[in-house]
C-alpha cells in the first residue's frame, strides 16, 4: 500500500498508522494533546476577559481540544510503539511536551515514556521569549522531547557543531480565535526538520492541528503527511498548504493537496 504522500488524513493517527509501512518515514514531528483542557474554560479561553479587555462568553470562546483530557496520556504512550514501527532506523521523534510546572510533572514522565520505546536523545526547551500567562514561576518555555529509533546512526544534519539544547530565536504565538488554541509557529517545526531531515524525505505530522508542521516541510522542500481527528482543523491543514508557495525556495512542482480520508489509506491512482 503506497503512502498518502503530501495529503491529510482525518481520523484517529492510532488507526492511520496501522497501514503504514515499517521503516518508511523519516522523521516525526508532532504537538500532540497535553491533557489540559486547553482553551475549554481556562484562563487561556478567558484571556480578554481576564484583561479587561472584553468578556467572556463560553459557548463564543471555548475551543476545546480533542482528547485534551486524561486520555492524552494513553494516546501518547500507545501512540510511541506505532511511530517508532514507521520511522526509519536512525529516525527521530520530536514532540512538543509543555513545560515543567505543576503540580502534574508531565515532562518528567512523558519523558521516561519515550525512553521506554525510544532511544531518548534530548530534551530541548524553547524558550517562548517574554513572560506567559500563570502565576509565581510563570510559563516562558516548553519543552521538545527527541527520541531516536535504533539500528542505524542519528539522522542528522545541522551544518554547525554550536546547536544547542535551547531555542531562543523563535518567538511564541498568541492564537487570534481563526488560530488553532495551541498554535506553534512554523519556524519551530522547521527548526527541527532541517536537523534531522533532507529535502524529498517524508516529515510525519500525527495531530497536525491547522497545518503549521506541514507547511514548515513544504516550504523547505520535504514531503509531508499530516493526520489529524477535528475535522475543522484538517480544513485548514488542506487550505493551508495548498496556499503555501513552495517555488519562494525551492524549483519544485507545486499542486494542491486536497485529498481527505476517513481512518483509511488508499493506493494512488
Amino acid at each position: 500500500m503506497n503512502l498518502p504522500i503530501n495529503q491529510i488524513l482525518h481520523g484517529d493517527c492510532r488507526e492511520a498508522l496501522s497501514n503504514f509501512p515499517s521503516d518508511s518515514i523519516d522523521m516525526v514531528f508532532m504537538d500532540p494533546p497535553y491533557g489540559h483542557n486547553n482553551n475549554n474554560g481556562d484562563l487561556i479561553s478567558r484571556r480578554e476577559a481576564a484583561l479587561g479587555k472584553g468578556d467572556y462568553v463560553p459557548e463564543r470562546d471555548n475551543i476545546p481540544i480533542l482528547n485534551d483530557g486524561v486520555e492524552a496520556n494513553d494516546l501518547f504512550r500507545t501512540l510511541l510503539p506505532e511511530l517508532y514501527r514507521v520511522l526509519k532506523p536512525g529516525s527521530c521523534c520530536c514532540c512538543c511536551c509543555c513545560g515543567g510546572g505543576g503540580p502534574d510533572p508531565q515532562f518528567a514522565r512523558w519523558s521516561l515514556w519515550m525512553d521506554e520505546v525510544f532511544l531518548f536523545k534530548q530534551m530541548v526547551v524553547w524558550d517562548k521569549g517574554p513572560m506567559g500567562i500563570g502565576w509565581h514561576y510563570r510559563r516562558s518555555y516548553e519543552t521538545i522531547l527527541v527520541g531516536q529509533k535504533r539500528g542505524a546512526a542519528c539522522k542528522w544534519f545541522g551544518v554547525s557543531n554550536r546547536i544547542e539544547n535551547i531555542i531562543r530565536h523563535i518567538p511564541k504565538i498568541i492564537p487570534q480565535k481563526t488560530q488553532h488554541p495551541t498554535e506553534k509557529p512554523t519556524k519551530l517545526a522547521a527548526h527541527f526538520i532541517a536537523l534531522h531531515s533532507q529535502p524529498g524525505e517524508i516529515v510525519l505530522d500525527p495531530f497536525c492541528g491547522s497545518g503549521s508542521t506541514l507547511e514548515a516541510a513544504q516550504n523547505m522542500g520535504r514531503n509531508f503527511i499530516g493526520i489529524e481527528l477535528d475535522p475543522k482543523f484538517v480544513t485548514m491543514s488542506q487550505q493551508r498548504t495548498a496556499a503555501s508557495n513552495l517555488s519562494i525556495l525551492f524549483d519544485m512542482p507545486h499542486k494542491p493537496h486536497d485529498r481527505m480520508f476517513n481512518g483509511t489509506l488508499f493506493e494512488e491512482e
